[in-house]
């Protein structure tokens, strides 16, 4: 391994030299109890940064074991030191020092959730934290004494703030164990939904509201989450104690309410409770089943060889829908596949705001019936078949309705946001359906389960070009993904780790098999090895965090040169 002074030597060999003899830096270099590693330097100070990383021994390190040995605590730790070097960089950010983006070090950008990245991981031997450097120059030639100054002086100063447990201060080793409890209470919580069989939770006092429709941050002097009394849970949690708030069952829970009054809000919060969030945040106690999907209508989207015969069948044109395609889905089409997707990839629990939603997958209403009858209606709506699915398949349902009441009829729980306060009135929801003689007994015929049997047929994609635009668009090579209807991606560097994964499923996929198993596989894989496992080490496309599951299985579901194939 090479030596800092070796580093010394190489810089003042290069001084005022072209930028392109930075290259010569790439290595490992000891630095007392740490290693710095060089692992991909930039070709020009105009381009993406130099990728860094420090690495340091467990022995060195000193962070408690019991901290980083289960996965949910060891997410949690990780975020906390993220956030301590972002913290540092900020204090000690001087701007550019030359052309370009000379100077500047980043890394990986936090925000209210806790989500799993390769900026810091924590392994069984070592503990590692990636970041980027502009190396400086001026036009485009090197500045050796201002590289020595980073090098020598600011990453040191880095490296022991933030690598080295003992070097943190007692209020710092306490919000790092408050944010330890946080998880195991998160941890504990999730583990009570499935012990009684709820679908969410939503904790008395929860900020739900965010400042604005750009910020996450919480809304200041929002009314504060009030649990109706109907629904109230109490579940004792290991660090918090006993905490109390809505208990959403598992079923069909209709959630109506006049406009503005905090419908989407709550809905929006149960999308997001599928992660964790941090303290402060006022969502810390939200949680919803780890495998809720939302689902809306997504007119013009590809559809590859989905069984949507449940809700779309006899087309005029003799279509096959149970091997369905199309290059540009209606609103009612798209939604179908959306949905059969959503149970493709595992979620039993779907979200649904009927603002985003298409009318005639939704609902047909009497009147239509009539004129149009059904031998001549392609579309059975969701309505017909919302409870055979539930009852039948163990489907649940959250669903924001502004007009369409015959959904009160099919509910299992009625909840009206009235002034961002929750009310339950299932009881009055259900006796106005009897007064109006709707009886949530509607003719759809038998409800056919789709065929989950696409498999993935190997493509040899060999080395891809890959890049990722907020959290809106992932492009592979020249192919553009349009993810930005994927709602719960709440993280650009997940659409970045979705580019990573995608192109290494194009690249490597060699045996045909069913989507849902290559998927569980890879994230077999990533539970026991980390998201790292599918990383290249010199990465260049942004900062990876890993998407789930499902919103990996819906941005390979509109990758239009995707070879899906029936088995």
């Amino acid at each position: 391994m090479n030596r800092l002074e070796d580093l010394r030597r190489v810089l003042q060999r290069i001084d005022h030299k072209s930028y392109g003899m930075y290259k010569s830096l790439a290595g490992a270099y000891e630095c007392g109890k740490y290693v710095l590693h060089i692992d991909h330097v930039q070709g020009d100070p105009f381009a993406s940064p130099s990728r860094l990383r420090f690495e340091i021994k467990k022995a060195d390190h000193g962070f408690p074991e019991e901290y980083w040995r289960e996965k949910h605590r060891k997410l949690a730790l990780e975020d906390q030191v993220l956030r301590r070097f972002n913290g540092f960089l900020r204090k000690m950010d001087r701007g550019s020092k030359g052309s370009g983006k000379s100077g500047r070090i980043t890394t990986c950008r936090t925000g209210q959730k806790v989500l799993e990245r390769i900026a810091v991981v924590f392994s069984e031997n070592k503990m590692e934290l990636r970041f980027e450097m502009g190396f400086p120059a001026r036009g485009r030639s090197i500045l050796a004494d201002e590289m020595s100054r980073l090098l020598f002086d600011i990453l040191p100063k880095l490296a022991g703030g933030c690598l080295f447990y003992g070097r943190w201060d007692a209020g710092s080793r306490k919000r790092l164990q408050a944010a330890i409890f946080l998880a195991d209470d998160q941890k504990a919580l999730r583990e009570e939904l499935e012990k009684r069989k709820l679908a969410a939770f939503v904790a008395d006092g929860a900020v739900l509201p965010r400042e604005s429709g750009i910020s996450d941050l919480p809304m200041k002097e929002a009314v504060a989450f009030r649990s109706p009394e109907t629904l109230r849970t109490e579940i004792r949690l290991p660090h918090k104690g006993t905490i109390t708030g809505m208990g959403i069952p598992e079923g069909i829970t209709v959630i109506v309410g006049g406009g503005y009054h905090g419908k989407s809000t709550l809905l929006k919060a149960l999308e997001q409770g599928v992660y964790n969030h941090i303290a402060g945040d006022g969502r810390e106690y939200v949680v919803s089943r780890d495998h809720a999907m939302k689902i809306r209508a997504e007119d013009g989207r590809s559809v590859l060889h989905t069984d949507i015969s449940m809700f779309i069948n006899h087309l005029p044109n003799g279509q096959d829908t149970t091997d369905f395609s199309t290059e540009n889905a209606s609103g009612s089409t798209s939604q179908a596949a959306n949905l059969v997707e959503a149970l493709e990839a595992e979620s039993r629990l779907l979200l649904l705001d009927e603002d985003t939603s298409a009318t005639n997958f939704m609902i047909r209403d009497k009147v239509m019936a009539r004129l149009v009858s059904d031998d001549r209606e392609p579309i059975t709506t969701l309505l017909r078949h919302i409870r055979a699915l539930y009852e039948r398949h163990g489907i649940s349902f959250v669903i924001v309705v502004g007009s369409s009441g015959d959904y009160l009829s099919v509910a299992d729980h009625v909840l009206q946001m009235d002034r961002y306060e929750v009310k339950d009135v299932t009881g009055t929801a259900k006796n106005i359906c009897e007064e109006e003689h709707i009886s949530g007994q509607y003719p759809a015929g038998p409800l056919v389960f789709p065929d989950f049997s696409r498999a993935l047929k190997p493509a040899g994609a060999g080395r891809m070009k890959m890049k990722a635009m907020g959290t809106d668009t992932v492009m592979l090579d020249r192919e553009t993904v349009d993810v930005r209807y994927l709602e719960q991606l709440s993280d650009d560097g997940q659409t970045v780790g979705l580019a990573y994964l995608m192109g290494w499923i194009l690249a490597n996929q060699r045996e045909k098999m069913t989507i849902s198993a290559l998927l569980d596989d890879m994230y077999r894989q990533i539970e026991k090895k980390g998201l790292q496992t599918f990383i290249p080490q010199n990465y260049s496309c942004g900062h990876p965090v890993l998407p789930r599951k499902q919103e990996l299985f819906a941005c390979l579901n509109r990758y239009r040169r995707a070879k899906i194939v029936r088995r």
